[in-house]
């Protein structure tokens, strides 16, 4: 089976970028040196970000839907993304090395399963939820 895991687009945060401190917070939004790694997982490059780099937490809503599954949560991006990620049947390293929740949602968005797993065995995970015909699309979060 062939599955792709997508990063958030850098469309949602472009106008964050480069903001002053003071700005950001009047969003909501806080600003990191990146001082350890891992620690720092951001959610556009799909990677842990290395010290030196700038993180931006935030509150996204990952799941904007109009149903009672409606949810937002705090997620660090990098400052200065080169691109979104995009793998083809490969889960990345920020995923495959921490606890995962993921969530399986049908094409009206409503959650149909869920589990918990070790990010190494998040691939069979994904298949597993996408043997059930319902499943239109999940949601991996960091457990």
């Amino acid at each position: 089976m062939t599955f792709r895991i997508l990063g958030l687009s850098t469309n949602h945060f472009r106008h964050l970028f480069g903001l002053p401190d003071n700005a950001l917070a009047d969003l909501g939004v806080c600003r990191y040196q990146v001082d350890s790694k891992p620690g720092f997982p951001d959610r556009i490059e799909l990677r842990d970000l290395e010290p030196g780099e700038t993180a931006l937490l935030l509150n996204f809503t990952h799941q904007p839907a109009d149903t009672p599954y409606r949810a937002s949560h705090a997620i660090f991006i990098g400052e200065n993304p080169l691109a979104t990620s995009a793998e083809l049947d490969r889960v990345p390293d920020v995923l495959a090395s921490r606890p995962i929740s993921l969530r399986a949602f049908d094409a009206a968005h409503m959650m149909v399963d869920a589990d918990i797993m070790d990010g190494k065995q998040l691939a069979s995970g994904i298949e597993r939820f996408f043997a059930n015909g319902e499943v239109a699309y999940l949601h991996a979060h960091f457990a």
